[in-house]
């Protein structure tokens, strides 16, 4: 019999790492027959996109007729939520950013393991004192299926470029690659809700360009797809990714430890100068035997049966030390709301002094807090 395996995120609306992360696994349990069960306060398109295939979403706990057989935590609040609804019910918590605060690693009894999906995840855990005999790290993947190879070699020169962001704007990264394009002779096109230009398939459309501006996942499927992938966003610029730096680059998940340079023109236009065709078809192979999703969701399997079996044997927990725990997550959440949820409070009523700013702006606060505002 299959597994049923209830999914936590923050939001499952915008397209984003964490949430496409929920769509894939779930859709990939779905094809192994369990039955993968969503569950978020914020729900949208990919909500949408997991109702079209048949997973159950919900946005109350209430909803669901049935008991999970274990807890796939996203966030922390979420996955509280859960384990709270559904008491003797086991968990895996998983740390997607090695920043944001409501990715902080949840410390409760029935949270057996902790899943890191790069590196600076995984310092996050055992900064917060994760014992690393419970850490697994279970490097990002991308689905081969939706995001197949291009369908013509890359050109000697690039021609075509794409920034694959839902960060790029006129105030963030936009204008330093616009600029480095321009003197490069290359055409450049945005896809993602900072430019209202967000895509549900990129995965048609990346094939069309030879060289894509992206971190972290969107960089990723980028490679797996054959276009030349220099890493950028809204924080900074990083390298070309090559053969000779890709077994560096990927534990880092091309994501913020990788963004060493500033946004300038001149940095960017001298990434874009190391473009090398034939490197980026051996990246793009390498990817694709290496990053592919169907292995990492049979391992995920594994670990779950795994947690099940180690919960079903083990002395169960008295429910005084669950509610000590959940009294000091409660206490932490205090602390945090009074920083960042101040902070974020500050942050919107200056936005929206700004009409200028204030899309974009109210977009970061609400993706960096947490906070799903207006």
């Amino acid at each position: 019999m299959g597994l049923r395996i209830l999914i936590t995120n923050n939001a499952l609306s915008s397209r984003n790492g964490p949430t496409v992360y929920v769509r894939d696994l779930a859709l990939g349990l779905l094809k192994r027959g369990h039955t993968p069960l969503a569950y978020s306060t914020i729900l949208g398109n990919v909500a949408h996109e997991l109702f079209a295939a048949r997973v159950s979403v919900v946005d109350d706990l209430n909803q669901l007729e049935v008991v999970p057989d274990l807890i796939h935590g996203h966030e922390h609040m979420e996955t509280m939520t859960a384990l709270l609804h559904f008491p003797g019910v086991p968990a895996i918590h998983f740390c997607h950013s090695s920043t944001v605060w409501y990715d902080t690693p949840l410390v409760f009894p029935r949270v057996l393991r902790y899943v890191a999906v790069d590196h600076p995840c995984r310092d996050r855990l055992l900064v917060h004192g994760i014992p690393e005999e419970r850490i697994r790290v279970l490097l990002n993947f991308v689905d081969l299926d939706r995001f197949k190879v291009r369908n013509t070699p890359l050109p000697a020169r690039p021609q075509r470029a794409l920034i694959f962001s839902n960060y790029a704007n006129s105030q963030t990264h936009l204008p330093a690659v616009r600029e480095a394009c321009r003197r490069a002779h290359i055409q450049l096109d945005v896809v993602g809700s900072g430019e209202n230009n967000e895509s549900a398939h990129p995965e048609e459309i990346i094939g069309e360009y030879d060289l894509v501006f992206a971190k972290a996942r969107c960089a990723l499927e980028a490679l797996a797809v054959g276009s030349a992938v220099i890493l950028c966003d809204a924080s900074g610029v990083g390298p070309m990714v090559t053969m000779a730096e890709f077994d560096r680059l990927r534990p880092l998940n091309f994501g913020i430890r990788t963004l060493r340079e500033p946004l300038n023109p001149d940095i960017l236009e001298r990434e874009i100068e190391r473009y090398d065709s034939a490197d980026a078809a051996a990246v793009s192979e390498l990817v694709r035997s290496t990053a592919g999703h169907e292995s990492v969701i049979d391992e995920l399997i594994s670990l779950y049966q795994e947690v099940i079996d180690e919960f079903q044997n083990s002395a169960r927990v008295v429910n005084d030390e669950e509610g000590r725990a959940a009294a000091r997550y409660l206490r932490q959440l205090k602390i945090d709301f009074a920083t960042h949820g101040a902070a974020s409070l500050r942050m919107r009523e200056r936005l929206e002094r700004f009409p200028i700013f204030g899309r974009m702006g109210l977009k970061l606060v609400r993706r960096f807090t947490g906070d799903p505002g207006k």
